[in-house]
């Protein structure tokens, strides 16, 4: 099967990235078939930041879950650190209006329910981040108490789903 993709994509000049491809046990019987043979779950995917995985619904039916992949996490919270060290200096409020803009950029497009718990853990992310920049524009740091009270005057949007499941396929 790989053979054929492979012969197809070369009469379009393409060809496939050997160390990113591979075929894997994927849906809603692989699970069941890898128990009868004595492995775990099925393997998972990386595609368009998401990694991929086999789940199931409340009432036990099958479903492809998305989560946010792990290196785009690390690697965007890597940039949201530089970037505030670099805005340091400007108004509580410029920072907010940007950290606003961050969140609800990666809200809009990671922002599936399978993925809600890494949104959260994001957004928990984002909030160090900026306390330990601002506490870094003294001596003195900053209190818990003094950064809360800057969240009730400045609130960081929470997260939110913003592309739920699609029941009607039709």
């Amino acid at each position: 099967m790989l053979t054929d993709l492979k012969e197809r994509l070369a009469q379009f000049g393409l060809k496939l990235h050997e160390g990113k491809t591979r075929l894997i046990a994927f849906g809603k019987f692989a699970g069941q078939r890898r128990s009868r043979r004595g492995l775990g779950r099925p393997e998972t995917f990386d595609f368009l930041g998401f990694t991929h995985y086999c789940g199931k619904t409340s009432d036990g039916r099958f479903v492809v879950k998305r989560k946010t992949q792990r290196k785009r996490v690390i690697r965007k919270l890597k940039e949201l650190r530089k970037e505030a060290k670099l805005r340091m200096h400007l108004p509580v409020a410029e920072q907010h209006r940007w950290l606003t803009a961050v969140l609800k950029g990666h809200y809009a497009y990671y922002g599936l329910p399978s993925n809600f718990h890494a949104l959260v853990a994001f957004a928990n992310e984002v909030r160090k981040i900026w306390r330990r920049t601002l506490g870094r524009r003294s001596q003195q740091g900053m209190s818990w108490e003094l950064f809360v009270h800057i969240l009730r005057l400045f609130p960081l949007p929470k997260p939110r789903i913003t592309r739920p499941w699609r029941c009607n396929l039709a």
